[in-house]
């Protein structure tokens, strides 16, 4: 009961109607739905709850699940719908160093004769190459076969 004394949940009628609502009807993803049924067993104003460790298992989840929605209800000051959605990303996404420029040079170089003493091009001699030339990033051969695979550029 330790989250249940710091962070109690206290829903409002209109709130726990709607957490119903969202349990039993309609079509939401899993996780949201867990979390909406953790929200209406730790709610307190609807009466005296039990441990956590008879709700855990009543909804088949652990205390450390419980800990959880406690807290980040606490957390988002009440807003059920920001407790049970996914949370939103801190940081952006890495962008990629691969360019059009960069596919179109890539390409070209491909296309190419290959060096003296090749026969061909192979994805790690193009990684090679593509480390000794400036103003292209440095790519693993693994990126350097995806992007050629992405254009049906095959190398022959």
């Amino acid at each position: 009961m330790g989250s249940q004394k710091k962070r109690p949940v206290v829903l409002t009628a209109a709130d726990r109607e709607e957490l119903v609502r969202m349990t039993t009807t309609g079509v939401h993803p899993a996780s949201a739905i867990r979390r909406a049924r953790v929200l209406l067993a730790l709610d307190t104003s609807a009466g005296e709850i039990g441990s956590q460790e008879v709700i855990a298992a009543r909804l088949g989840v652990s205390g450390e699940t419980l800990r959880l929605v406690a807290k980040r209800f606490a957390e988002t000051g009440g807003d059920v719908h920001a407790t049970i959605a996914r949370k939103k990303r801190d940081l952006p996404p890495v962008p990629s160093p691969v360019t059009g420029e960069v596919e179109a040079r890539l390409i070209a170089m491909a296309c190419s004769a290959p060096p003296d003493g090749y026969a061909r091009w192979s994805l790690r001699l193009l990684e090679k190459h593509v480390a000794l030339v400036e103003d292209i990033p440095d790519l693993d051969h693994s990126t350097i076969g995806r992007i050629l695979k992405k254009r049906n550029c095959v190398l022959t």
